[in-house]
């Protein structure tokens, strides 16, 4: 086996270097050409695979001696891969950051190396910059804009944002595509395929298609801007109900597949307690909310915004009310939950908050997991089985749990591909999502919290009432639902007051004062 991939390793090398030699003498950008992103890339592949197969001959499975050489492994690959992504750019950047945010699915190792590629991606020149925006909008930077800011705000893997001001005084931001990345996508995703199978071919348990599948869906969506301004209309519409909510505006004028402007919004990340604290932002009340809007997107409306990393989730006090909000940016990417799922998981969350061991396994089986609900319920809460069984609103997550939990996501890899390559391919963005508002969460030490449960509960019910309703044959039967439906919120209300009561000095006096008479 290892004789195998020398030669394939020794072709890909031999592809890299000749197409490199020929094209020098040319003046083109290496990285420009598809045959060298691919010689790269498999080049990378090979050496991975080749570490992979060799590092464990002389060892004996399950020792510690095993378990510690497997995490220098896990180490190097990353590296590896963390530094392929970053010449590759574009595509490749993107996908690396996917599994970065798979905190509680990858290996430590690889989660904590990819992560870095959220502030390693790439600036296009202010040259590349006007040429896309005189190609799309037919006209200057002088003619659009009264000052335009060439050091951009932010740089991600498919666009970068700059800072500008109308000729009519209002401030935008404008997400300008890097003018490389339409043309080389789809190229891009075919050689993460063909890799992805031949290293599948290589280690049967490394069943990876569903980062494949997932990339070839939604890298066209994403792509296109003009998706992402109606996104973005689509999602303020829906919760205008939350007044701590800030999308902001788009300028349709000024938008087309590769550009978009929008108002410029400012704030700092979700994740800055400093900046939090410096402004006098209660944490506990952005991370309850954070919980409301996302429990209203996933189980409410099945319309769900899938990159809540931190630079997309900015906090802010608002200029005119001065009241906290949460501003949501980069719309690109979404998941629309089809109605049978969206219940499914409804209950199936219900059951997890409830301690409902039948009622876990039975939705758990329904939505795919088969015999590995186990592992399931605990990749979904992120806690130990332990946990799951002793009811995860009852039980804290402490440190070793988090430690237990990030070092299975190593011991149970196979099973976890085969876990996400057997559930419906809307559970993946919902996983991606879970993990990175844990990891906010972690940040902001409000995990776990019973507010959040509480939010939950509270949609899960709002959305089994709607649903139950709509298959209502008469008003009385419609009635009826609503009825329980106000009971069950009025006692999930009763509760969060008893907490609250708990919790506070008031409590405090209560419990003292009936010690007292008693």
């Amino acid at each position: 086996m290892a004789g195998r991939l020398l030669k394939v390793s020794s072709l890909a090398t031999a592809v890299f270097a000749s197409s490199g030699f020929y094209f020098y003498s040319r003046q083109l950008d290496l990285n420009d050409l598809s045959v060298v992103r691919f010689g790269r890339a498999a080049a990378t592949t090979a050496v991975i695979s080749y570490d992979y197969l060799t590092a464990f001959k002389h060892v004996e499975h399950g020792t510690d001696e095993y378990w510690a050489i497997k995490s220098k492994v896990h180490r190097r690959s990353a590296e590896r891969l963390r530094d392929l992504c970053c010449a590759n750019r574009g595509t490749f950047i993107k996908v690396g950051q996917h599994l970065g945010a798979l905190d509680y699915l990858l290996p430590e190792e690889y989660t904590s190396t990819l992560k870095v590629l959220h502030s390693r991606a790439p600036q296009s020149s202010m040259e590349e910059i006007q040429q896309v925006i005189r190609e799309d909008l037919g006209k200057e930077l002088s003619e659009l804009f009264v000052s335009f800011e060439e050091k951009p705000q932010g740089a991600a893997s498919l666009a970068q944002v700059h800072k500008a001001v109308l000729h009519d005084g209002r401030t935008v931001a404008i997400k300008v595509q890097h003018p490389k990345v339409q043309r080389q996508s789809s190229k891009d995703i075919m050689v993460i395929e063909v890799l992805v199978r031949a290293v599948h071919w290589l280690f049967p348990d490394f069943a990876f298609m569903w980062l494949v599948e997932e990339a070839k869906k939604n890298m066209p969506l994403e792509l296109d801007f003009l998706n992402e301004g109606l996104n973005a209309v689509k999602v303020s519409n829906m919760l205008a109900d939350f007044p701590f909510l800030k999308i902001p505006m788009i300028h349709w004028d000024l938008s087309t597949r590769r550009i978009l402007t929008m108002e410029f919004a400012e704030g700092g990340q979700v994740n800055d307690r400093d900046y939090m604290k410096k402004h006098h932002i209660n944490v506990n009340e952005i991370s309850e909310n954070l919980g409301k809007i996302y429990s209203e997107m996933i189980f409410v409306h099945g319309f769900v915004h899938c990159d809540p990393h931190p630079g997309n989730v900015l906090v802010r006090k608002c200029p005119q009310s001065k009241k906290t909000e949460i501003v949501l940016l980069d719309h690109g990417l979404y998941q629309v939950l089809q109605p049978d799922f969206r219940l499914d998981y409804c209950r199936l969350w219900q059951a997890l908050i409830n301690s409902d061991m039948s009622g876990m396994e039975r939705y758990s089986r329904r939505l795919g997991a088969g015999d590995l609900y186990p592992l399931f319920a605990c990749v979904l809460t992120a806690r130990s089985w332990t946990a799951v069984n002793a009811g995860i609103t009852s039980v804290p997550v402490t440190h070793s749990e988090d430690v237990e939990i990030r070092s299975n996501a190593a011991q149970y890899l196979p099973q976890i591909s085969e876990l996400l390559n057997r559930v419906p391919r809307q559970m993946l963005l919902l996983l991606k999502t879970n993990d990175l508002l844990r990891g906010i969460e972690t940040t902001l030490q409000t995990r776990a919290s019973s507010s959040s449960f509480i939010n939950m509960s509270r949609c899960c019910i709002r959305a089994m009432a709607r649903h139950k309703r709509s298959k209502a044959r008469s008003g009385r039967r419609r009635l009826q639902i609503t009825l329980a439906e106000s009971l069950s919120l009025w006692k999930l209300s009763a509760y969060e007051l008893l907490l609250w009561l708990k919790g506070s000095m008031m409590g405090h006096w209560l419990a003292a004062l009936l010690a007292f008479l008693h």
